[in-house]
């Protein structure tokens, strides 16, 4: 199939002004379709940095055991496989300790996966070896963010054909943010831009979709205008308590199907979902969250629906 899909891998499948054609054999309406393909880092080469408030937080008083990290991220490849996903793993490189964090490398869309452009220097070359896995596996290149910093974390699909895009300054900013925005408002894309504090990192922290029409949300740190816009839209939304969120509680990787892959000490969100119906596996990410990520950071949806 590779083989087959390869033909289709360009540097630039955005069609400038919008009209761009969707993929057929890569589909990804939204972030909540059932998963069937995902991409992963690995964290042969993960060191603890401080890329974020929370990760030199944790370096200073209680700096990662990367050993237990490596440990728990096999747990959580084991999670996916018992789901039935089948795991794209990006190739292991020393000189990419953060590669680990696969969601702020690139973001995939229906067109492709935009490359995004990192804030840190030592995370730039994670962007190359995205490409590279891309065209690996024949997935388009929508576009490269080229007017300012912007990362994959802060592009949250709410539903199909309607994103939020966070801008926090630090790690994306705003050139960056707007002409992501552009690019889909463009396609006919209903676009929010949420400016939030950059000790939150990315909009992903605090809003993540979980099934259709729910959302889990930290009302406690997320701007109320959009927590309005989701309910006006027929969400319903799971408060997340700021504690439990700061502790990466609210970034959660839906499979669709009602089954999620939550982090084990993120008590509040899974027993609402239990309670909901939903089939949870908690895996305990505490250790590698350390160095500044939880599992929707470490996670890329390749192929939905």
């Amino acid at each position: 199939m590779l083989d087959e899909t390869r033909k289709d891998f360009t540097l630039q499948a955005r069609r400038k002004g919008g009209g761009t054609a969707p993929m057929t054999h890569w589909q990804l309406p939204n972030e909540t379709a059932p998963l069937s393909d995902v991409l992963l880092g690995s964290p042969a080469y993960l060191q603890h940095l401080a890329t974020s408030s929370l990760s030199r937080k944790h370096l200073r008083e209680n700096p990662c055991n990367i050993q237990l990290a490596q440990s728990q991220h096999a747990e959580m490849v084991a999670a996916y496989e018992s789901f039935g996903v089948k795991v794209h793993m990006l190739a292991p490189e020393p000189e990419l300790p953060m590669q680990v964090y696969a969601r702020d490398s690139s973001v995939m869309t229906p067109y492709g996966a935009i490359i995004t452009a990192m804030a840190q220097w030592w995370r730039r070359g994670e962007n190359y070896a995205a490409i590279r896995q891309y065209e690996a596996l024949g997935i388009p290149i929508y576009d490269m963010v080229t007017a300012g910093t912007f990362e994959g974390g802060d592009f949250n699909v709410i539903e199909e054909g309607c994103v939020l895009i966070g801008c926090g300054g630090a790690r994306t900013n705003e050139a960056g943010a707007r002409q992501v925005a552009g690019w889909f408002e463009d396609e006919g894309w209903e676009v929010k831009l949420a400016f939030i504090d950059e000790y939150y990192v990315h909009i992903d922290l605090m809003v993540v979709p979980i099934a259709e029409k729910l959302t889990a949300v930290c009302r406690d740190c997320t701007a109320p205008w959009i927590v309005e816009w989701l309910e006006g839209k027929g969400h319903e939304i799971i408060d997340v308590p700021f504690r439990d969120t700061m502790n990466l509680g609210c970034n959660v990787m839906s499979l669709g199907k009602d089954r999620v892959i939550a982090p084990e000490r993120s008590r509040s969100l899974i027993d609402a979902l239990r309670a909901r119906g939903f089939e949870v596996t908690a895996v305990d990410t505490a250790e590698i969250s350390k160095t500044g990520g939880g599992i929707h950071c470490m996670a890329q949806s390749l192929r939905r629906g």
